[in-house]
């Protein structure tokens, strides 16, 4: 990703930042995952690598948030879940996690 730079580095004098918007952005990876901040089209393809980074780190279980909704979003990670080998189970959330609004994963070492 291309670091920010004020645009008076870059020579019009003013002091604001520049900011690459086509450039991917770096999350950290952790055991919980919300998708509410990812546009629809891209949700396949980012919970494929959030589960990739998950389990190359070594994480057993990971909690997605997928939202209630009408469910798309959530058939959507769950078909991702079925075809990936290293998922073991995947599960509705308890209800203070979440409930069907989120998907509990287990994952094989």
């Amino acid at each position: 990703m291309r670091n920010p730079k004020s645009s008076s580095e870059s020579g019009d004098g003013e002091d604001s930042l520049e900011f690459d918007l086509d450039a991917p952005v770096r999350i950290p990876i952790s055991d919980v995952f919300d998708l509410h901040s990812v546009p629809p089209r891209d949700v396949k393809a980012v919970v494929e690598a959030y589960l990739e980074e998950a389990h190359q780190l070594g994480f057993k279980a990971l909690r997605i948030i997928h939202g209630r909704g009408i469910g798309v979003q959530r058939e959507l990670v769950r078909k991702v879940l079925l075809r990936t080998d290293f998922v073991v189970d995947f599960r509705d959330a308890p209800a203070e996690a979440g409930g069907w609004g989120a998907t509990i994963v287990e994952l094989r070492d």
